[in-house]
């Protein structure tokens, strides 16, 4: 698995401000550990043509699904939007699958996490989204609730799940998983995002 290389699916509609975070920290790698590279984030989507986010972005993606190898990546970023429970999403979602499969990170936030409970891809692991009732109602193949936890930011594995107000929680999440921060920078990064702690500015 190559953690210098991060996915990050792009479609009309994604919620830009959910993974905002953590793009600019895999980005920027201002504060990994000593003597690593900042990740490489490379964009992909269905079609090679400009996407526009929900805040009125435009990214014109790095690459199609059939141009990415994902079999040497770190993780594969799957923002949440208006559109997970149509059928444009099943190619990515099959991707999916085969990351977790092969033990690669794939990070779901917000209704990216219905889109991979209507896969299957919750039954068997412990997982969380924006609600609970909401994913039993809407997702006719989700039979996980037994593994539903009541929280911000769930990992199990190789499978990071969010709800869409824990952008935070999310990013520490992934970071963490990577293994590119120490878990004292973990600490003082949200400590300071989430309660304002200046402790961060002290190192």
């Amino acid at each position: 698995m190559n953690n210098n290389t991060v996915y990050l699916y792009v479609f009309d509609t994604m919620a830009d401000w959910e993974i905002g975070y953590l793009t600019a920290e895999l980005n920027s790698g201002r504060y990994y550990k000593a003597g690593m590279s900042p990740s490489q984030i490379i964009t992909v989507a269905n079609e090679k043509s400009p996407v526009t986010t929900m805040g009125g972005l435009k990214i014109l993606p790095d690459r199609v699904l059939s141009e990415c190898d994902f079999k040497n990546v770190g993780a594969l970023i799957l923002p949440g939007g208006n559109t997970w429970m149509t059928s444009s999403h099943d190619a990515i979602l099959d991707k999916a699958a085969q990351c977790l499969k092969e033990g690669i990170i794939v990070a779901a936030i917000c209704d990216a996490t219905r889109g991979l409970a209507q896969k299957g891809l919750l039954n068997l692991k412990a997982h969380t989204s924006n609600d609970l009732d909401y994913l039993k109602a809407t997702c006719p193949n989700y039979t996980g609730e037994q593994h539903y936890k009541y929280e911000p930011c769930v990992t199990d594995g190789q499978l990071i799940t969010a709800s869409g107000i824990a952008a935070l929680e999310f990013t520490v999440q992934v970071l963490k998983a990577l293994d590119v921060w120490t878990p004292e920078m973990l600490d003082d990064w949200y400590g300071l995002f989430k309660e304002h702690k200046l402790d961060f500015f002290k190192r």
